[in-house]
């Protein structure tokens, strides 16, 4: 997959990562529980490699908050940017060093890259809310990193592996590892 390539998924990306939640509008707790911004980052990562994912992460939350003032910046974007991207950072470095044929292989992409993911964002919200004087607590992020995410992470592991699973049938990509680590296209 060439440069231009990647870039104009990872801008498709960026758009899914900034409509999708419009969809949930109506009612925020199903955004925090579906986690609409997770799966464009996760595949972008993994299609596009582990850079391309990790900027996708970066800037969705941002672009969001700055154009629609949700999620809040503070903490949440702020958050939310560490978490992002470390979801396409990790789901693309793994992806692209694991043998990418095996269904296998892409749930360890994705609940690797979840756990990391959901722990930065822990140690984050921890430095941020300090630095007001507040504290999180290990309940608060059990229950922020997970319990409430419970349906999103759910509906992830089935989305995004068959999403991968469609795009091989179709040859829209194809599997074999370049020295970023990500696919290529046909």
């Amino acid at each position: 997959m060439n440069k231009v390539h990647k870039l104009t998924l990872s801008a498709m990306f960026l758009a899914i990562a900034v409509i999708l939640p419009f969809f949930f509008a109506q009612i925020p707790a199903f955004g925090q529980m579906l986690l609409p911004m997770h799966f464009p980052v996760f595949l972008c990562g993994m299609i596009c490699g582990p850079a391309y994912g990790a900027v996708i992460g970066i800037i969705a939350p941002l672009l969001r908050s700055v154009l629609f003032t949700m999620p809040p910046l503070f903490p949440t974007a702020i958050a939310m940017c560490c978490e992002l991207s470390t979801y396409g950072l990790i789901s693309g470095l793994l992806y692209g060093r694991l043998n990418p044929k095996s269904l296998k292989n892409v749930y360890v992409s994705l609940i690797g890259a979840m756990l990391t993911g959901r722990l930065f964002w822990g140690a984050v919200m921890v430095l941020l809310l300090s630095t007001q004087g507040n504290s999180f607590t290990f309940k608060a992020f059990i229950y922020g990193a997970f319990l409430t995410a419970v349906p999103g992470i759910i509906i992830q592991l089935i989305i995004i592996p068959f999403i991968m699973s469609m795009l091989d049938h179709t040859g829209q990509i194809t599997y074999h590892r370049k020295r970023e680590g990500s696919y290529s296209s046909r």
